[in-house]
């Protein structure tokens, strides 16, 4: 799963990365995005009218609260925050459907965070960032649900699958990578169907992260600096961990 990520990136960069004319949001660096806080995302324009730049790609960036709720929703507080959804079965839900078909997105992030649970007397945190240390795209969807006043309220999720060999020691789920070349075809919701943009929903190949084993102060929401990132030394694995695991936690200790 992905409960929490992180987005470092100065609005040019993320105007660069994801062919924006321009971003009309504020940025500020966020070291510890949680759900229910507003996360953005970048999602195929109405087409309307050329852009003023040249060949640049029709595309809007917007602010959605993270926890998605489909529009069919009568009572928020009686259904569940969706901050994921399963790529493998999303087509087939109804919570996903509509938006696996219609409202497609990207969610810009530097990186996410993860816990290591299996043989640990304590979760072990990890900050898993891109090894080039570049931008990172997640497959999102997104919905709007009219609340009871008439308001609208935008939300959004981030789609996983299952994790490479790689980093399936720390989880056995990992969000979803979509790369710039494929950045057109999953947006494109008027003629690319769920079946068509299917074959994006894999994990992205080992060595494409690098995870860092970080503190316990990402576990706080509250802890929002640079800090929660420092690399640690993660606590020893017990004795059954250490025979299961076959030492595939050293491929994580470079970088």
């Amino acid at each position: 799963m992905c409960g929490r990520f992180s987005l470092l990136a100065n609005a040019h960069a993320i105007e660069l990365f994801f062919e924006l004319a321009e971003l009309e949001i504020q940025v500020v660096q966020r070291y510890n995005i949680a759900p229910s806080q507003p996360i953005l995302t970048v999602m195929a324009g109405p087409g309307a009218d050329p852009d003023e730049r040249k060949n640049m790609p029709d595309r809007k960036a917007t602010l959605v609260r993270w926890g998605l709720l489909p529009s069919w929703v009568k009572d928020p507080r009686d259904f569940p925050m969706l901050i994921n959804a399963r790529s493998e079965t999303a087509n087939e839900k109804s919570s996903f459907r509509a938006s696996m078909r219609h409202r497609r997105a990207l969610v810009p992030a530097s990186g996410f965070y993860e816990w290591q649970r299996e043989g640990r007397s304590k979760p072990q945190a990890y900050w898993v960032r891109p090894r080039n240390g570049e931008l990172v795209a997640f497959a999102g969807l997104t919905d709007t649900l009219l609340a009871a006043d008439g308001s609208e309220i935008d939300t959004g999720a981030i789609l996983t699958t299952g994790a490479n060999e790689e980093f399936a020691p720390i989880h056995n789920r990992m969000p979803v990578v979509i790369r710039q070349r494929d950045f057109a075809r999953w947006l494109d919701c008027r003629t690319q169907e769920p079946r068509d943009v299917d074959d994006l929903l894999q994990p992205v190949e080992p060595g494409f992260f690098e995870a860092v084993p970080v503190s316990s102060l990402v576990n706080k929401v509250a802890n929002t600096g640079p800090e929660i990132q420092e690399r640690v030394e993660p606590e020893p694995e017990t004795e059954k961990s250490e025979q299961s695991d076959g030492g595939q936690m050293s491929l994580f200790g470079q970088g």
